[in-house]
């Protein structure tokens, strides 16, 4: 399952809107952006080494050379790993060591990763390369970056992560094809072996001494580069999701009052009245809605899927900002073990440990499922001729000869109940492994992975939605908003309005394709400018 492409938020760092050009990423000490990871990752930014970074590399690396030819064994330098770690390795098989690391470490297994998540998997183990905390030699982060900048990405495997002592088997591939073995996607697509790419790309391949191997594994930069990424995302589907729940109460004669800032600023929760501005902005202007603010208007009060729609979007957006601040702090992290001290002291640690990044995962995946699921709650209101004043049963042309949109919340429905079960934490699961001496993991690996999946599930949620909320403008009698309008105009580019029932399937998929590119988000903001 790949996410795939959405546009490139906010404009730091030299990124923009909309997927247009992007500037080349340094890599120094300090930590890499959230922008530049999306940059690299997706729109393939190319990516520089700064002189400080080059510098720190050169410094650590003098340290762990002197540790080599000491009499005293350090773990990862001259012992072996893991519950291996007691073994003491010669100097003239140091560098064995390392390569079998690599190889056998490389153990992943299922269908191949996004390259997107690979190569912000790159990035991140680059960047703590840079820090020059992990005693790696200039040549080996110069390496990474001439692959990223080549378009070389190594395959990696669904699974082989516990997500403790680093994604192990997910780097492992990596450096696997820094050392020019395996396999790998060059620019173009094409499964290549790793020597032959990299030969045509003029890169040497690199043979890892004392430390390095270790160094390319030890890293949370799997499910770091995974969580970057979804929270770009899933801060577009919130303005998504409020967008098509303001088209929803449009069409359902439902009231803009609730939406009022006064009555945000009650409970002073600050998503939810980002949420309530989003869903205002979309009504301003609405004719629709005006309609039926009479006296004798027997709508009392709109069901909840309607007037709590900010609430729900909003505490997500609250809780996407905390799952962010996670991010920012590991971006700012040098995870490896052992690690070299500023001070120089080589020592062991428990950095590499997932659990702060597992979580934000898994704690993202519970309002991605309970956002779809208010989703569908209107899409159903808006199907059924018993609760939707007055529209056609199911939206359909010619109700019983057409089913409308009928199967298309059945659709709705079942992607729900699967974003509930996504919803169940991978942290809270622990296997042994290494012979007890890793005794417990994180499984941040898996929470990255289904919360990828529960992303796509939203997306194809709110297409529904918004689908038929398009459906339902069209029928009825008063003018939408300006800025709802604007959104069923750009729906209606690609898919025709109500008449006798059509193949659905294409038609939902390419609204799912104007949710996923932020393009129906743009198309709102044509009218009201920005949104949050």
């Amino acid at each position: 399952m790949t996410f795939g492409e959405m546009r490139v938020g906010g404009d730091r760092d030299g990124v923009t809107h909309d997927n247009v050009a992007v500037a080349t990423v340094t890599v120094g000490m300090g930590p890499v952006s959230r922008a530049d990871v999306v940059a690299v990752a997706r729109h393939d930014a190319r990516v520089q080494l700064a002189p400080d970074a080059l510098a720190a590399l050169a410094a650590t690396r003098s340290r762990i050379e002197a540790l080599a030819v000491a009499d005293r064994p350090v773990y990862g330098v001259s012992t072996g790993f893991g519950a291996l770690a007691t073994r003491h390795i010669p100097l003239d098989r140091r560098a064995d060591l390392q390569r079998s690391l690599i190889r056998s470490h490389a153990a992943g297994t299922g269908g191949e990763v996004e390259r997107e998540v690979v190569r912000a998997m790159m990035l991140l183990r680059l960047s703590t390369l840079a820090t020059g905390r992990t005693g790696a030699r200039p040549i080996v982060a110069e390496t990474y970056a001439a692959l990223l900048n080549a378009g070389i990405t190594p395959i990696v495997h669904e699974y082989g992560s516990l997500g403790c002592s680093g994604d192990l088997a997910p780097l492992a591939h990596c450096a696997l094809a820094v050392m020019g073995e395996g396999f790998v996607r060059d620019r173009d697509g094409q499964r290549v072996p790793a020597a032959d790419a990299l030969r045509d790309a003029d890169i040497e391949p690199v043979t890892f001494a004392e430390k390095e191997g270790l160094a390319l594994i030890n890293g949370t930069d799997g499910m770091l580069g995974q969580l970057v990424l979804a929270a770009h995302d899933l801060r577009m589907l919130l303005i998504s999701a409020d967008i098509a729940a303001a088209m929803s109460v449009e069409a359902l004669l439902g009231t803009p009052r609730v939406f009022a800032p006064d009555l945000q600023a009650l409970r002073p929760q600050p998503g939810q009245a980002a949420g309530a501005r989003v869903i205002a902005a979309m009504l301003d202007g609405s004719e629709i809605t005006a309609s039926h603010a009479v006296e004798d208007c027997p709508i009392v009060q709109d069901a909840y899927s309607l007037r709590c729609a900010p609430q729900v979007s909003g505490a997500a957006r609250d809780t996407l900002a905390h799952c962010c601040w996670v991010a920012e702090n590991e971006l700012a992290s040098a995870i490896d073990n052992p690690v070299v001290t500023l001070d120089g002291r080589v020592e062991s640690n428990g950095n590499f440990h997932g659990a702060p990044v597992a979580y934000a995962l898994d704690f993202l995946a519970i309002p991605v499922a309970d956002v779809a699921s208010m989703s569908e709650r209107r899409t159903d209101r808006l199907l059924d001729v018993k609760r939707s004043h007055g529209l056609p049963p199911f939206l359909a042309g010619d109700p019983g000869v057409d089913s409308g949109h009928m199967i298309l919340q059945y659709s709705q429905a079942g992607i729900v109940s699967e974003l509930k079960r996504l919803a169940a934490p991978a942290s809270v699961d622990s296997i042994p492994s290494s012979a007890m001496q890793e005794d417990h993991v994180s499984m941040g690996w898996a929470a990255a992975r289904k919360l990828r999946r529960a992303l796509d599930g939203l997306t194809r949620v709110l297409a529904g939605e918004a689908l038929s909320a398009a459906r339902a403008l069209d029928l009825r009698a008063n003018r939408p908003a300006p800025a709802t309008a604007a959104v069923r105009d750009r729906i209606r580019a690609e898919v025709p309005g109500i008449g006798p029932d059509r193949f659905l399937a294409p038609e939902l998929e390419a609204v799912v394709e104007l949710v996923r590119t932020g393009a129906l988000i743009a198309a709102a903001e044509g009218v009201t400018g920005p949104l949050e």
